[in-house]
């Protein structure tokens, strides 16, 4: 069965830092470019960060510098280190196979205060 279960979300300050963790259900999760994605309130779900089965990452502008996507394949989880967070980054955090979305889990929701 095709599982995503996000977590590490909350309530931080402006300047602060989260760590998100995305548990998957391994298979192809484990062999296939996994991303983080975030959707604001009124906005489309945007790729923030991804990286590949050999730890090659790429991330949006807007995340550059700030966040670190990692990924630990005997776990079956893929992080998102984020830091600075500015009110900007506050949505619901999302992870998920970047060549072909499955099914979205919960996601988790980071509110970032200015």
């Amino acid at each position: 069965q095709v599982q995503l279960v996000e977590s590490g979300g909350g309530l931080v300050q402006a300047g602060g830092s989260l760590r998100l963790s995305c548990a998957h259900s391994g298979g192809l999760f484990n062999i296939n470019t996994m991303g983080w994605y975030r959707q604001a309130p009124g906005k489309q779900r945007d790729l923030v960060a991804s990286i590949t089965n050999t730890g090659s990452s790429n991330y949006a502008d807007s995340v550059k510098g700030r966040f670190t996507i990692s990924r630990d394949n005997a776990k079956n989880t893929v992080y998102l280190q984020m830091t600075s967070l500015k009110p900007e980054d506050t949505a619901v955090y999302y992870c998920n196979l970047v060549a072909a979305h499955l099914d979205w889990g919960q996601g988790t929701q980071v509110t970032v205060s200015s």
